[in-house]
């Protein structure tokens, strides 16, 4: 076991955060704390490294957590990094000295140095002593520094680049326990596809924190729900715990109603046995009552909190073509961000546009909006098109109004029962709606901006990062009030759970960059995907592996015909000499093909890897929720059965990762 918390309760003045929270996790496991904001995860978290002191229960044992020991100011991206693998310089340069030290000793001082110096080889060597510095550019690569980065100072960086820092840190500790809160926060796609991947092979115990469910469904197979102080514990990624989650409440609900249902039958039925007033009868009602007494009372289900009521509803029908954008640029200074971007947008379309970060997305919000002015391009509107606009950092709100003045200051023709109605229907009630709009959180503005665009009843809603700081149930009220919108949508967002969720088309930023390959200078669109995320990154690659075949070929034919003296011929049915270009390329194409069909079956056997390690980790899970019941703990002999079962699915599970290494080898 590494970690168990037993019985944990934290309360603050008039808040109870924590209420007997208790659960294990096995060497090995990935887990997620999940709940509303407010849940009590992150002070979870903080309780287990001991930064705040729980007020009840046992104190939370761990294998070993790293902490984190700060950023230093001095020292560069890569220095700072670098410095976790301080161990492993040291021992390189107690190496060194060994050597030129046994250049020169002879006897018994030379073959002590001989012993020292193959044990501390052998050390180096079993820490990966020689790739320690490929692990470290591997990670601030992977989590999205540039070479250019390397050598910035940490001073300089900014918030977000410093969380990156300090999470490649951690990573390169690789303690038996890492615990990550909100590790998604400040990276961009490319960074979170590759976290995903290095924690799915991490062979210690991950604890995370996080709200991007798509996230979760690729890196966990346990769930630990915190709701009103108490904890939960699910096997499985975010979505079978969302499945379960939801028929659970079912059960729980039917089985209160039916509960209750049962206890006012039994009374109606003692009032009228005592109305009746007669011996036997009310005997009879006695006898019920006592009855009664023992029946058990089931609690009432904690209700859902989808209570924040979001329904966005166009004042008129757009006409048919929304949007037209037409060799759009803009630059800051000499940073270009974007230029020849075209595209189109149909009324009822859900287009989500994507891209890393620094590519221009929310540049493109603002102009369409017309807060930024363009360098270049021209934007046509269809006819009686009216845009609703969500800014993510809420330049829409005022922050010296009070949440009911900027509702009442935009509508003036609502009355006050009105606005309260609304307010309360996204979760300000009593005083909370005399509070300052700049004094609010950014979830508390999310809402009330939520509340202006519902009240817009605009036919084309454009939407910066919708869901940043609206916690899980938010979000998913934000999906059903988009799912069920018959205008047109155009966000932008990183939440890839959402956007799987949400849209019917996505336009590629990215896919724009990595169209400019060498010697092609042609402006770009940004590329079109009909369907949701999950289709974009199969069909995505697909396309960046047929542009890179064919920015090789154009280059080989390019190259052949500067070796042949002449200009490369594609058009003709003849034969042609061996030797000559034509042959050249067409033996070359043969290669790609088949290295393409290689990479193909590499890719093939990489996923079905995945999918039995996958279906491994749950059988696990299962077993683990088994092993926990009383029924099972308490009768040895199933007890052991169970743990045999277990001890053999880890050592398939063990094998699955070795093969795995081995695929993703060959893939790569």
């Amino acid at each position: 076991m590494i970690l168990a918390c037993h019985h944990i309760s934290k309360e603050y003045p008039e808040n109870v955060v924590l209420r007997d929270v208790t659960f294990h996790l096995e060497r090995g496991d990935k887990a997620a704390v999940i709940g509303i904001n407010g849940a009590g995860k992150t002070t979870l978290l903080r309780i287990i490294v001991g930064q705040e002191t729980a007020d009840e229960g046992r104190d939370c044992s761990y294998g070993y957590l790293a902490q984190n020991q700060g950023l230093s100011s001095e020292r560069t991206v890569y220095e700072e990094v670098l410095s976790v693998k301080q161990y492993l310089i040291d021992i390189e340069k107690k190496l060194s000295e060994y050597e030129k030290q046994m250049e020169v000793l002879k006897g018994e001082a030379l073959t002590v140095t001989i012993s020292e110096y193959t044990d501390l080889l052998h050390r180096f060597e079993r820490e990966n002593g020689y790739a320690y510095k490929g692990e470290v550019l591997g990670v601030l690569k992977g989590l999205g520094f540039t070479s250019v980065d390397l050598d910035q100072k940490v001073s300089t960086l900014s918030g977000g680049q410093k969380t990156r820092v300090a999470l490649g840190k951690l990573l390169l500790q690789k303690p038996d326990l890492l615990m990550l809160d909100e590790p998604t926060n400040h990276l961009d796609m490319n960074s979170i596809r590759w976290l995903e991947t290095y924690l799915m092979n991490y062979k210690g115990t991950v604890l995370v924190v996080s709200h991007d469910r798509y996230f979760l469904d690729r890196t966990v197979s346990k769930i630990i729900e915190l709701e009103n102080g108490r904890s939960m514990m699910f096997g499985g990624n975010y979505s079978a715990y969302a499945e379960r989650k939801k028929a659970l409440r079912e059960q729980q609900y039917h089985a209160y109603m039916n509960n209750q249902a049962q206890i006012r039958h039994q009374e109606e039925v003692i009032e009228k046995l005592r109305r009746f007033n007669r011996e036997k009868s009310i005997r009879r009602a006695e006898s019920r009552e006592k009855m009664l007494q023992k029946t058990v009372v089931l609690e009432k289900p904690v209700e859902l909190r989808d209570d924040m009521h979001l329904t966005f509803t166009p004042c008129i029908k757009s006409g048919r073509e929304v949007l037209s954008v037409d060799d759009l640029a803009k630059s800051y200074g000499e940073k270009k961000l974007f230029s020849g971007i075209s595209f189109k947008i149909r009324r009822g379309e859900h287009v989500a546009l994507i891209g890393d970060n620094g590519t221009g997305k929310s540049t493109i919000l603002s102009i369409l909006n017309e807060v930024v002015a363009p360098d270049k391009g021209v934007i046509r509107l269809g006819t009686n098109v009216h845009i609703g606009y969500y800014d993510q950092e809420h330049h829409v709100l005022h922050d010296d109004n009070t949440v009911f003045e900027e509702i009442s200051d935009e509508y003036p023709s609502m009355t006050n029962t009105q606005i309260r109605s609304l307010l309360a229907s996204f979760l300000f009630t009593g005083e909370e709606v005399f509070k300052r709009i700049g004094d609010l959180s950014g979830g508390e503005k999310g809402r009330v901006s939520l509340a202006k665009l519902m009240l817009s009843k605009a036919n084309f809603l454009i939407l910066d990062e919708p869901t940043n700081h609206l916690d899980l149930v938010s979000k998913e009220v934000l999906e059903n009030a988009l799912n069920s919108y018959e205008g047109t949508v155009l966000y932008v967002s990183h939440d890839r759970y959402f956007i799987n969720h949400t849209a019917s088309r996505i336009l590629s930023l990215t896919r724009t960059v990595l169209l400019n390959y060498p010697g092609n200078n042609a402006e770009k669109a940004p590329e079109r995907f009909i369907g949701n995320y999950d289709f974009y990154l199969e069909k995505s690659a697909q396309v960046e592996e047929a542009l890179l075949q064919d920015a090789y070929r154009d280059g080989q034919g390019v190259q052949d015909a500067a070796s042949a003296g002449k200009p490369q011929s594609f058009a003709s049915g003849e034969g042609t000499a061996p030797g000559s270009p034509e042959s050249s390329e067409k033996l070359s194409w043969a290669q790609q093909k088949e290295e393409q069909a290689r990479q193909r079956k590499a890719a093939n056997d990489l996923r079905k890897c995945e999918e039995k390690i996958a279906s491994a980790e749950e059988q696990i899970s299962s077993l683990d929720e088994k092993m926990a019941m009383p029924e099972n703990y308490s009768d040895p002999e199933k007890f052991g059965e169970l743990a045999r079962q277990k001890e053999q699915l880890e050592e398939e599970l063990a094998l699955l990762y070795e093969q795995w290494e081995e695929l993703s080898e060959n893939a790569e």
